[in-house]
């Protein structure tokens, strides 16, 4: 199974959540809502989930073993750190005068 699409849907500079991520798979299938989070050791992604009970979360998809787990976390964060380089060059470069 091939990563073929990776989409920051959102990104954001307050709180602990930088990102929201849509993954494609073999152009065929897409998983939504999965998280980017800054976490005391780093950034770090979240699967998709839904709260079950008293506060307790449990993922509605997720990779199987850790190897998957890697690529689709390496896929991710190549994507982030463009979105965000090219947030930064269009931050630095100056609007221009009328």
């Amino acid at each position: 199974m091939n990563i073929t699409d990776v989409r920051i849907r959102k990104v954001t500079a307050e709180g602990k959540m930088k990102a929201i991520v849509s993954v494609t798979f073999d152009d065929e299938f897409v998983v939504h809502d999965i998280k980017i989070i800054e976490g005391q050791n780093g950034l770090f992604i979240a699967m998709p989930s839904r709260k079950m009970g008293e506060g307790d979360f449990r993922d509605i998809a997720h990779p199987l073993t850790s190897e998957t787990r890697n690529r689709i976390k390496d896929a991710i964060f190549a994507e982030y750190d463009k979105v965000l380089a090219n947030q930064e060059s269009e931050e630095d470069t100056p609007a221009a005068e009328e």
